[in-house]
């Protein structure tokens, strides 16, 4: 018989892993499972276990969800042996990760809901702790990654729940494989799935290099022992991507082998916190180290690390609120310390604090440094070198400083090389857009100026007027322009954006237009502002906040209105004046919000900061104008937008274009920045410092032109295999169904970048409008087609058909009720046409679908009967409820359910938005199916529920 593709990958992989010193082992299910994990624990544990002992055990794992596994999984694991005594043992070696028992199985079959056989499973200890799942080459990878979803759901959980402890999965077709965390279905995402790779970040994709680096014994378990996060916030797993493990590794290293400082350069977004978390972390084990102070140059940034810092480890570290707090913490147990560098500072310099901090002088101390490019460049790092006399420093940097972008001082001109040294790693952002672990950024310069003489916004950046800069006819036209856009750059309100301009006088001047306008009716964008007002807040030893939010970075920014509420002798406008201004701001943001937050009270505009970088996160703002706070050291994945009024070059302009291209969705395509300055060739000269000359076309989206020209030769080729809209329905096997969702897939992602260029016009296109709408339909069609019964796999579940690039808030129930509204009113020889443009929307708006029946049902009995249209929505919202409880008792009759239970779980669905329970439904039972129909039977009424709910109540309100 013919070996399949799929099976050669697996036997293979096999032999491989043979060779690697895992040893091969026949499981065919539980039994099997469990009788292989007691031997195992005997041998690594050195013990003998009687099944009394055996069953203790088995209990004890048996408990908790993936997560809390992952914690017993790391415990000793206690049990009464037959002699009454206390015993524990180990389920795996995290000290010594070596030190395991390593075997292999495959096709192990486990049965929960549904029958399920796993490809290739390694086990460490008896434990499944790895899950390798393959797919035969040429099927997309996201395949495979969407089988262990399913094994998730159906059997995962199945007998005594051994599978819930796997740590890793491993995904390949053998010319690419990925690697990823465990975590509930819905914690898990594709786009957290990680290619391995080496030192110099050349990803390794082949299933066989793969193995040989990543799943060999020793690096595999090290990688579950050492360099897996558990996330106390999120509840959920972490696994570190290969530069952020080579990155840990070097430092460890460092500290271990030599007295040498370092520094690590890894790209904005690319999750310095985790990596700096980890290296300290590991640190703390390490018995020769005394102390580790992560030092961070605001106070905002040292509440956001600590709290980063918890999540990574309950109660890790503790925050130093002030100067006084931070010497007790120095002279306490706690091993691992987040403090501001002003703090510190001040520590090692006050006299009162000397005598309490002399015993840490000689003691082994590491310093980490986040955001080095920032902090480094006065007198503080060389008084922390002369008072800590037996110190390494580690710095943290997405930008370095180089000769090219570094600015001179009382202390001369200094690089990140002079300060700290050796480079131990670097991951640039060409490197970290190829892994699509950050966007690229689309890029448009918008022009803004108009001088006589010739002079135009080309010339911008070379005026030195900043009364034309500011000059009301120009900032009329910027804002004018962001409202115009705004919809279409941030998918219809779908993210947030931030408005970065020169100071505090261009931000109130900009804010008020935008006050203005809304009161006008013109916009109805919810707009904040921040930015400092006071010459130096730092923390004085009350913890007040008294000080400034950059110590000593003046060269940070670029143009004398940047720098006006940092340094005093700067600031331009009185201090008092700035401040009461932005006090009357936040009174009005107290109105909006609900707020107490006043520049009056003590650490008050810091709580406002607080709030302020929560509701950002939350989309509650839409358009943030910031001077220069936020525009480092802030994450939120819902900003996608930049508008820049501000000259920035170097690293200040890398690092506020990267406040828009964290990963979120798959509507996320881009990072966008809309340049109302010629910032042009100052993003050049950062590129080509920070990355490569060449690499432009890397990181930024090519221009409209381009990406036209992209969209009309993925048409046509769609054109190949369906010459028209009815010839999807000629597709009669799966795999050409398949080809067909694949390319109008490429369509719809070439069309989502489309959308956000503000001088797209769809004319250009070779594809109407309606024919793309049609083709839609059909693709919404095969996607619910699939199969859902959990029979039968079809092809078709494996793929992704990007749902969310369909969506439009804008279409909706509310929207559908206003056509209608004016179909009333029509003339009768239109009513017909205007009811086939909303059956159209009805089968291509996803939001939709689900109520399609429902909305046409009400089209076709009741609205002729409708003669006045201001009662259009009372007479639909009766008809809703009517059909909701004609449905919820056809339901209860078909599944024999208590309807008043139904409802009751219905509710509680509603308001916790948690799926209902197999116990629940239970629950509701009228008549007990036999256990061995109960699973399948629970399933079926809980997808019944899910659809009950998306016809009569999701999209209602």
């Amino acid at each position: 018989m013919t070996i399949q593709p799929e099976q050669h990958l697996e036997n293979n992989l096999i032999s491989q892993l043979e060779k690697l010193r895992y040893k091969k082992v026949v499981i065919k299910n539980e039994q099997e499972l469990l009788i292989n994990l007691k031997n195992q624990l005997e041998i690594h544990n050195k013990v003998k276990l009687s099944e009394k002992d055996f069953k203790q055990i088995l209990i004890y794992i048996n408990k908790g969800s993936i997560f809390q596994r992952a914690h017993t999984l790391r415990e000793r694991i206690p049990f009464m042996n037959d002699l009454g005594e206390n015993k524990t043992i180990e389920l795996i070696n995290k000290e010594f990760w070596c030190q395991n028992e390593f075997q292999v199985a495959q096709q192990i079959e486990m049965k929960g809901s549904f029958k399920n056989r796993y490809d290739v499973t390694i086990l460490v200890n008896g434990l499944p702790l790895v899950q390798i799942e393959l797919k035969r080459r040429g099927l997309e990878l996201k395949e495979a990654f969407n089988q262990t979803n399913r094994y998730q759901r159906h059997s995962y959980e199945a007998g005594y729940g051994l599978f819930q402890y796997i740590q890793i999965f491993v995904i390949s077709n053998g010319v690419n494989t990925k690697y990823y965390c465990n975590g509930t279905v819905q914690q898990r995402s594709f786009k957290q799935t990680f290619f391995w790779a080496d030192k110099e970040n050349k990803i390794i994709t082949e299933l066989d290099a793969f193995a040989s680096e990543f799943l060999e014994p020793c690096h595999l378990t090290k990688m579950i022992t050492k360099y897996m996060v558990m996330n106390q916030t999120q509840k959920g797993l972490m696994v570190l991507r290969p530069y952020q493990y080579y990155a840990v590794e070097a430092i460890v290293n460092q500290v271990k082998e030599t007295t040498k400082n370092g520094y690590i350069w890894h790209t904005t977004g690319s999750g310095k916190t985790l990596t700096s978390f980890k290296a300290a972390q590991v640190l703390t084990e390490n018995p020769d180290v005394d102390k580790i102070l992560f030092v961070v140059d605001r106070k905002d940034l040292d509440y956001q690390t600590t709290k980063e810092f918890n999540s990574f480890e309950k109660d890790s570290v503790n925050a130093t609120t002030n100067t006084i707090n931070l010497v007790k913490q120095l002279q306490g147990n706690s091993k691992l310390v987040v403090t501001t560098l002003q703090k510190l500072n001040t520590a090692i310099k006050k006299k009162k604090y000397l005598s309490q901090l002399e015993n840490l002088k000689k003691q082994k101390v590491i310093f980490l440094f986040d955001e080095c490019h920032r902090s480094q460049f006065g007198g503080t790092h060389k008084a922390i070198n002369d008072f800590f006399e037996n110190c390494q420093m580690f710095g943290f940097t997405g930008t370095p400083i180089f000769e090219k972008n570094a600015s001179t001082n009382d202390l001369g001109k200094r690089t990140t090389k002079d300060l700290f040294g050796e480079k131990l790693h670097s991951y640039v952002i060409t490197d970290a857009i190829r892994d699509k672990n950050v966007l690229k950024f689309g890029i448009e310069y918008f022009s803004t100026f108009k001088k006589k003489g010739g002079i135009s916004d080309e010339d911008i950046s070379a005026i030195d007027e900043v009364e034309a800069m500011n000059a009301p006819k120009r900032l009329q036209n910027n804002t004018n322009y962001i409202i115009d856009n705004h919809q279409r750059k941030t998918h219809n309100g779908s993210f947030n954006a931030f408005l970065c301009v020169g100071g505090a006088k261009q931000a109130r001047a900009y804010y008020e237009l935008f006050k203005e306008l809304k009161s006008q009716g013109k916009h109805n964008l919810k707009v904040a502002t921040i930015f400092t007002y006071i010459a130096n807040p730092e923390d004085d030893d009350s913890g007040t906040s008294t000080g400034t939010e950059y110590d000593e970075d003046d060269e940070l920014y670029d143009d004398d209105e940047a720098l006006e509420m940092v340094a005093e002798p700067r600031t331009k406008y009185k201090t008092e004046d700035v401040r009461s201004w932005l006090e009357n701001v936040i009174q009005e943001y107290n109105q909006e919000y609900g707020g107490n937050f006043s520049t009056k009270e003590s650490n008050g505009f810091y709580r406002y900061y607080e709030d302020i970088t929560k509701r950002v996160k939350h989309k509650d703002i839409d358009l943030l104008i910031v001077v220069n706070m936020l525009l480092t050291g802030f994450d939120s994945k819902t900003l996608n937008t930049l508008y820049v009024d501000k000259n920035l070059k170097h690293h200040g302009l890398i690092q506020a274009f990267s406040r828009t291209n964290r990963i979120y969705d798959d509507l996320k395509s881009q990072g966008n920045i809309v340049c109302f300055r010629n910032l042009k060739d100052a993003t050049d000269e950062a590129i080509a410092l920070f990355a490569d000359k060449n690499a432009k076309e890397d990181i930024f989206m090519p221009p409209l032109e381009d990406v036209i020209e992209k969209f009309n030769e993925a048409y046509d080729e769609l054109k190949e295999l369906v010459p028209s809209v009815q010839s999807v329905n000629d597709l009669q096997d799966e795999d050409s169904q398949a080809e067909f969702i694949k390319l109008f897939r490429t369509l719809m992602r070439i069309r989502n970048k489309l959308g956000q260029f503000a001088e797209f016009d769809s004319t250009a296109l070779h594809m109407t409008e309606q024919e793309f709408e049609d083709y839609k339909s059909k693709y919404l069609d095969l996607y619910d087609g699939r199969s859902t019964t959990g029979q039968k796999e079809s092809i078709l579940d494996d793929l992704d058909f990007e749902v969310e690039l369909i969506h439009r808030d804008e279409v909706n129930v509310v929207y559908i009720l206003q056509l209608l509204a004016k179909l009333v009113d029509s003339k009768s020889k239109d009513k017909q046409k205007q009811i086939q443009v909303i059956m159209d929307m009805l089968s291509s708006e996803v939001t939709l679908r689900s109520k399609k029946e429902l909305i046409e049902r009400f089209i076709e009995k009741n609205l002729p009967h409708i003669t006045d249209s201001d009662t259009v929505q009372d007479e639909f919202e009766g008809y809703v409820e009517r059909e909701r409880k004609d449905a919820i008792q056809r339901l209860g009759a078909d599944e024999k359910l208590d309807t008043e239970k139904l409802e009751s779980i219905i509710g509680e669905y509603l308001y916790t938005n948690k799926k209902p329970l197999r116990e629940d439904i239970v629950g509701t039972m009228l008549y007990r199916p036999a256990l061995k129909e109960r699973s399948a039977t629970t399933e079926r009424i809980s997808h019944r529920i899910m659809d009950f709910v998306n016809t009569f109540v999701s999209g209602f309100v």
